[in-house]
């Protein structure tokens, strides 16, 4: 389970020297003895594979674990009014994808206070 005041990064188009770059700082933070944050980030290469993740019916899905909390599968199914199969499916993968997560009991819930979509814009090419 998450720390209080966690945050998701859904990030697309970081480059990965940007991402080298957060975990060098994190590391030379911690060798000299310095508090670090924790950070939880989930990259894409482009903008239709975060789509392709996070689809409408999945962030409604996540909503409805942050306002509900921890419930099963069948539970999450009745309260958005979807076939169990596919919230079964969506779950899994969200899971995947560190949306959600699963307790021991087998509830799922959402674990985060905050998720954050940093879509970064290609380089202009010249012309």
């Amino acid at each position: 389970m998450k720390t209080s005041n966690s945050i998701l990064h859904l990030t697309v188009g970081e480059p990965m020297s940007a991402s080298l770059a957060r975990a060098s700082a994190a590391m030379k933070a911690a060798m000299q003895g310095k508090s670090v944050p924790p950070y939880f980030g989930v990259g894409f290469d482009d903008v239709g594979e975060l789509f392709s993740v996070f689809t409408p019916k999945r962030w409604e899905l996540i909503g409805a674990l942050r306002e509900c909390g921890a419930m099963t599968v069948a539970e999450l199914a009745r309260q958005l009014k979807r076939d169990y199969k596919n919230v079964y499916s969506d779950c899994e993968r969200l899971i995947e994808w560190m949306a959600i997560e699963k307790n021991e009991n087998g509830l799922v819930f959402a674990p985060y206070d905050e998720i954050v979509v940093d879509l970064k814009l290609p380089d202009r090419r010249a012309a």
